[in-house]
């Protein structure tokens, strides 16, 4: 099925905003075994609109549209729908009294303006939005199934996988029983992981799963879209593919599907009634931001302290002595997160010291990073260096710094050399 993406509004087409939703559809289109040929993206002018939509339904089989269904007066896409469709625009009395209900279980008069969001092409199908005001409608331009959809992304978000996705599916004829399972790495880059992997997908010769591989530095999510006939089926092909996934990339699965590999640290701790200090530096606090924030965080989470300047830090966890001079060690870091802990009276203190490079000029800009692991029974420390430019050393350092404690936790090597550090 030939299906194309059209994203509308000034602010998108000029860059003033980075266009997400797109990267999200195509993400999770592919996920399900669904491609996307062609993207467009129009400003907010009628006669642009017009000519997309019309093109649009000509080449494609399903076209899914985001943006332009607010209320203001730039919001263009009902209209320019319903004239491409060749019908009138209606008010959809239904709409209305959902969006005039949302106002008020939230206190609130709805403006004037919003009823024209009710105001629909005559044969459209609604689309619900359960947590906005602007439906999504599917209706035919020529050959092709449109989807309407807000340029709200949580709302894109939603209406895309609970409604538009299925209807895809169905249009397409292919098996509506699917499962996406998600492994997520650190230290293995993409090439690595797919060489590792070579041979998996045969596992099941009928080609009913797919492998495939998503890079986020300093993140690899490693996909398998897995088909069936129903849920049963589907478990039983996944099963052999997933042991061996595990068994080759090991210790370097940090977390799966929906999990973080905070909140896999988060319920480990939890787990054991444990508590955490964090100490960074050059990270802009970056592993305390990472963690503290989550649901059951505050019975855990100690202290965080965060600088630029190590004599700080050292005044910051109590120690008297100033900083050893010279090269960073993992002694220093060792020496920092043994008071830290001391200090706050944490079972888990974590320190990510880093010495940055003096300047970009140079061939091997890089930083060195000495983290380390402090318990009442004693301390693990690494050192590494991660080339690259201050933005990729600093998610390098935050990524190890959270990953090597989560291999403490759960009992594995805290170092095992990984494809972004120079030896």
């Amino acid at each position: 099925m030939r299906i194309e993406v059209i994203c509308t509004g000034d602010e998108v087409l000029t860059g003033k905003i980075v266009n997400t939703n797109f990267s999200y559809i195509t993400q999770k289109l592919e996920d399900v075994g669904l491609a996307v040929q062609w993207e467009t993206t129009v400003g907010d002018d009628r006669e642009n609109l017009l000519l997309a939509f019309k093109l649009a339904g000509q080449r494609a089989d399903a076209v899914i549209v985001n943006g332009g269904l607010g209320p203001t007066v730039d919001d263009l896409s009902q209209e320019i729908a319903a004239q491409a469709a060749g019908v009138e625009l209606a008010l959809n009395e239904e709409w209305l009294a959902t969006m005039e209900e949302f106002f008020r279980r939230r206190s609130r008069v709805m403006p004037p303006n919003n009823k024209k969001q009710a105001m629909l092409p005559t044969t459209a199908e609604v689309i619900d939005n359960p947590i906005g005001t602007a439906c999504g409608f599917a209706l035919d331009i020529g050959r092709a199934r449109f989807f309407f959809t807000p340029g709200v992304p949580r709302e894109l978000r939603r209406m895309l996988e609970e409604q538009i996705i299925p209807r895809l599916l169905a249009k397409s004829g292919l098996q509506t029983a699917i499962h996406l399972k998600r492994f997520h790495s650190y230290g293995l880059g993409e090439s690595h992981v797919d060489a590792l992997l070579t041979g998996v997908e045969t596992l099941v010769p009928d080609g009913s799963v797919k492998l495939g591989f998503r890079a986020h530095y300093p993140q690899l999510e490693t996909k398998l879209t897995v088909r069936g006939r129903d849920m049963d089926e589907v478990r039983a092909r996944l099963a052999p593919v997933e042991r061996e996934v595990r068994k080759r990339l090991g210790n370097f699965i940090m977390a799966e599907d929906e999990q973080t590999l905070e909140g896999v640290i988060l319920s480990a701790l939890t787990a054991r009634q444990g508590s955490l200090t964090i100490v960074e530096t050059f990270t802009s606090g970056q592993i305390a931001a990472r963690f503290a924030h989550l649901p059951g965080a505050e019975k855990v989470f100690r202290r965080g302290v965060v600088s630029r300047a190590l004599p700080e830090i050292f005044a910051g966890v109590g120690l008297d002595s100033d900083p050893p001079a010279g090269e960073l060690t993992r002694e220093t870091a060792e020496a920092v997160a043994q008071a830290a802990r001391r200090r706050t009276g944490a079972s888990h203190a974590l320190a990510v010291l880093i010495d940055l490079d003096d300047g970009p000029d140079r061939i091997d800009f890089g930083g060195t990073i000495c983290l380390a692991i402090a318990t009442a029974e004693g301390v693990e420390s690494r050192r590494s260096r991660i080339l690259g430019g201050r933005e990729w050393v600093r998610l390098g350092a935050t990524e190890m710094g959270l990953d090597c404690l989560r291999r403490h936790l759960q009992g594995l090597p805290v170092y095992e050399r990984i494809d972004f550090e120079k030896t």
